[in-house]
């Protein structure tokens, strides 16, 4: 109603059912091709893509990380070169459940930290659930 009157003036005057051709929500669609092969999950196998750098390249250097306009892509180097931090990065941390079967008391001070913050990130879902149920 309220885009009727917007566009209505003082000699335009647009039926409902002009409005509701042009406001029409509709989706693009691409043509479906009868011989395409289906890949192994249901798109074709021919809308994956080719990659022209060779497996040498793609070894040696970090494939996408330049963020500069003139800048190359920078090399993997050796482990060895890279701070004693970044590989405890891939470390897995234990779960909630894992944590609470533990004795707190016997929990590492990095363990504690992450299950009290675990611990209180459940406890308000939990409490936010509730709320929204009543």
């Amino acid at each position: 109603m309220s885009v009727v009157r917007t566009f209505r003036g003082k000699n335009n005057i647009i039926s409902k059912e002009t409005i509701g051709v042009v406001f029409r929500r509709t989706f693009a669609v691409g043509k479906a091709k009868k011989d395409a092969k289906k890949g192994p999950k249901g798109g074709a196998a021919s809308d994956a893509p080719k990659s022209t750098l060779s497996k040498e390249v793609k070894s040696t250097t970090v494939v996408g990380a330049n963020v500069l306009q003139d800048g190359a892509d920078p090399k993997v180097l050796p482990d060895s070169e890279y701070p004693d931090w970044l590989m405890h990065l891939l470390d897995k941390r234990p779960a909630l459940s894992e944590l609470r079967r533990k004795k707190i008391e016997t929990l590492p001070f990095e363990d504690l930290k992450r299950f009290v913050k675990l611990d209180n990130r459940a406890r308000i879902k939990e409490n936010n659930s509730l709320k929204a149920k009543n």
